[in-house]
């Protein structure tokens, strides 16, 4: 088979470690509320496993005081193994928020439909609502383009995700036909850092992540994986190239329980466009990076991506 799993699937989505938010002093919020006290005790917010647990606590955490000014309820945060852990959580009813890619969303959509519901998706500071899937190889490799990974090993970061497995998986197939018998090997590198990580250590010769596009390639670009990874001070750009990148990718979904009353939907819309215009730094620790804007989205943002992954998952049984 093709694709080799290296990463622990989480057995269960009860194995996320639980994050209870609490802060030193308060923080001021002036925008929309819904008390979420009458419907339930807690407001559960899931995370991707794309990074480290605790890198992950400590970029959002600035978020907790808001959210529990915003609902009313103490919040608490869980993170996952890997993209399958945080969706089966969310199939589970376990999770009230989580900002999903694309296709993760699409495979819980497929699964079920009445789940969640997107509500919002970030805009780049170019005004686009999309990013981008790039690869990755270390600058000393001699590889420059895709032709020079004829026979290499290559990493995909999850195959729950959009950008670093089902868009790349997708278009470089259309390019090469058979992956099988243009590269070496392929397999998942258990998030998009790690596979960057494997990059760099000389364990794959290039890897797939997920990048805005826009901005300074010596930053990382304005935001993505490449540019969390600088800010982190564990990646130095000058010590990769790119060789690829696909063609436009929707934006992920912030998606919440579509079980939750329409009113606190609404509010956190509306925290998040108050966020952006009152603590940017906070909003950019969230984000992963500059954005311009949080603007509201429904299903039909995304449909083209649950076509992408349907077919996907019915040529795979095809196959089997």
């Amino acid at each position: 088979m093709f694709i080799k799993s290296i990463a622990a699937v989480a057995a269960l989505a009860i194995s996320g470690a639980a994050f209870a938010g609490g802060h030193g002093g308060e923080v001021k919020y002036d925008g929309p509320k819904f008390d979420l006290s009458g419907v339930q005790p807690e407001f559960r917010v899931g995370f991707l496993g794309d990074e480290a647990a605790a890198d992950i606590i400590a970029r959002n955490e600035c978020m907790v005081p808001y959210l529990e000014q915003v609902y009313n309820v103490p919040v608490k945060f869980f993170t996952f193994k890997d993209y399958a852990g945080t969706m089966e959580s969310f199939l589970g009813g376990n999770l009230d928020y989580t900002w999903f890619g694309a296709s993760g969303y699409a495979g819980m959509y497929l699964e079920n439909s009445e789940a969640g519901e997107p509500v919002l998706t970030r805009m780049q500071p170019s005004g686009d609502m999309g990013y981008y899937s790039v690869m990755v190889a270390r600058k000393d490799s001699g590889i420059e383009k895709l032709e020079d990974m004829k026979g290499k090993k290559l990493g995909f970061a999850d195959p729950n995700s959009t950008s670093g497995f089902l868009v790349p998986s997708i278009e470089l197939a259309e390019k090469f036909g058979n992956l099988d018998d243009y590269f070496a090997s392929a397999e998942f590198m258990g998030g998009h850092e790690n596979g960057v990580l494997a990059v760099l250590n000389k364990d794959v010769d290039a890897s797939v992540t997920w990048v805005s596009g826009v901005g300074e390639w010596n930053e990382g670009y304005t935001s993505g994986n490449l540019r969390k990874m600088v800010d982190k001070g564990v990646l130095n750009m000058d010590d990769i190239v790119q060789v690829w990148s696909s063609k436009l990718i929707p934006n992920g979904p912030i998606v919440l329980r579509k079980a939750l009353p329409q009113d606190a939907k609404d509010a956190m819309v509306g925290f998040k466009q108050w966020l952006i215009k009152n603590d940017q730094e906070c909003n950019e620790n969230v984000a992963n990076g500059v954005v311009k804007a949080w603007v509201p989205v429904d299903h039909s943002f995304y449909e083209g991506i649950v076509k992408a992954r349907k077919a996907k998952i019915e040529a795979a049984k095809k196959g089997s």
